[in-house]
C-alpha cells in the first residue's frame, strides 16, 4: 500500500538534530526504501521551502524526486473544497493544502502519514485514513 507523507513528517525526519532512532523517522526510512511513499506538489514546495544553502536543496529535491507524485487535477480541488465545506459546517477549521492532502487521499484510496493532530479532527467527518508507523519492524 502506497502512502502520502505529509509534511510533518518530513520535516521532523529532515531536522537537523533529528533522533535517528525515532519510531516516525524509521518508518519513514522504511517506506522510501520501499518506494511507498506519495508525494504532491504543495507537500513538495513544504519541504523544500527556506532551504537557504543550494547545495543542500538540489541534494533534497534530487532525492525527493525518487517518491512518487500524484499530479493534481480539479476533481482533486473540487473535493478538498467540499471537505473543507463539510468540517466547516462542524466547526473544524483546517488549511487549504490540508484538504487538498485529504482529497488526494480519499481519491486514491491513500492513508496519510501525519503528526499533525488536525487530521484526526477531520477524520471524525470525512472518511481519510490515517497511517500508523509499524511496531513489529522495530
Amino acid at each position: 500500500m502506497k502512502v502520502l507523507v505529509d509534511t510533518s513528517v518530513w520535516s521532523l525526519a529532515l531536522r537537523k538534530k533529528a533522533n535517528r532512532d525515532d519510531a516516525i523517522i524509521k518508518e519513514l526510512y522504511e517506506l522510501v526504501h520501499e518506494m511507498r511513499v506519495i508525494m504532491i506538489g504543495p507537500i513538495r514546495q513544504e519541504i523544500l521551502s527556506g532551504i537557504s544553502d543550494i547545495k543542500k536543496y538540489e541534494q533534497l529535491r534530487d532525492r525527493l524526486r525518487s517518491c512518487e507524485d500524484v499530479p493534481l487535477e480539479t476533481g482533486h480541488y473540487e473535493l478538498a473544497s467540499q471537505l473543507f465545506n463539510q468540517c466547516r459546517k462542524q466547526g473544524i477549521q483546517g488549511s487549504r493544502i490540508d484538504f487538498i492532502i485529504c482529497a488526494v487521499c480519499m481519491i486514491h484510496n491513500l492513508p496519510v502519514f501525519t503528526l499533525d493532530k488536525d487530521f484526526e479532527k477531520y477524520k471524525k467527518f470525512i472518511e481519510i485514513k490515517l497511517y500508523a508507523a509499524r511496531k513489529d519492524i522495530w
